[in-house]
């Protein structure tokens, strides 16, 4: 008797768009780390020209969902696509918690901030009036010929930014980028950031632990429940910008803020 032919496997499903306006499209994300999974089936769609914060509980995956959006962990299943696009034809860039980690010790600062240029092969005359613009859009006063290791936490992170800014990216990630600074530099870097979004409208997605950051700097937080994550409640927040330290004391981010903070509570309940 003949043997019966393998039945096919399952058609995936076909690739459903995000809304108009949307940037970076994620479907059928699935993650596991052992038998315990962290994303399952999860679709997100990320507007284009705004910030995203993305906040939740410990543990819940909000560095790791980042980190496969960005090509740097793989997926178990799912598709992502940028403007239509592969991650392979979308420029980004990335930073990292740990801007100590991030940096390369054995070149300079200013040489850190230029290599994605140099990697890219671009020519020196332009790496050069890249990294001036970066110079004067974060009015840098450290000395860049040092190597990072001889700067303060602040200016290695500066740096860090700067060089992720430095190839002009579509996309620019941020996975808890304040966490290790001190408020003054905190307060710094926040105001540079929104600079840069004004002046850009560069779609930015960053992690947060901070809550009030996260309101504060972003015109959409996305808030996730416990692991296996999917999306509780997505907050709009519409204050114009640039803003200033006068939006933490504003109703309209007082009762945001509140918002989130019972939504979060809640899913740490559970």
């Amino acid at each position: 008797m003949p043997l019966s032919a393998p039945a096919p496997e399952p058609a995936a499903p076909p690739f459903v768009p995000g809304p108009p306006g949307t940037h970076i499209t994620v479907r059928g994300l699935t993650k596991r780390f052992g038998a315990a999974p962290l994303y399952e089936s999860f679709d997100l769609d990320l507007p284009r020209g705004r910030i995203v914060a993305i906040f939740g509980p410990n543990g819940c995956g909000k560095s790791t969902l980042i980190n496969m959006i960005a090509g740097l962990v793989p997926l178990d299943a799912g598709e992502i696509l940028f403007d239509g696009k592969s991650l392979r034809d979308t420029k980004i860039g990335y930073v990292f918690q740990n801007y100590r980690d991030a940096m390369f010790p054995w070149l300079r600062t200013v040489d850190n901030i230029a290599y994605p240029l140099r990697l890219a092969r671009r020519p020196e005359h332009e790496i050069r009036r890249r990294v001036e613009e970066l110079i004067a859009s974060f009015e840098v006063q450290f000395d860049l010929p040092r190597y990072p290791y001889e700067l303060s936490g602040g200016q290695q992170q500066t740096a860090s930014i700067m060089r992720a800014l430095a190839p002009e990216p579509e996309v620019l990630f941020l996975d808890e980028p304040f966490s290790a600074l001190d408020y003054e530099m905190t307060l710094f870097i926040r105001q540079k950031l929104q600079d840069v979004f004004c002046r850009t409208r560069t779609t930015m997605v960053l992690v947060s632990h901070d809550l009030e950051e996260a309101v504060y700097l972003a015109d959409r937080v996305l808030l996730l429940t416990k692991r296996p994550a999917r999306i509780a409640e997505t907050i709009e927040y519409a204050r114009p910008r640039p803003r200033g330290l006068e939006a933490l004391s504003e109703p309209e981010f007082v009762r945001i803020k509140a918002h989130c903070l019972e939504i979060f509570q809640r899913e740490v309940r559970r």
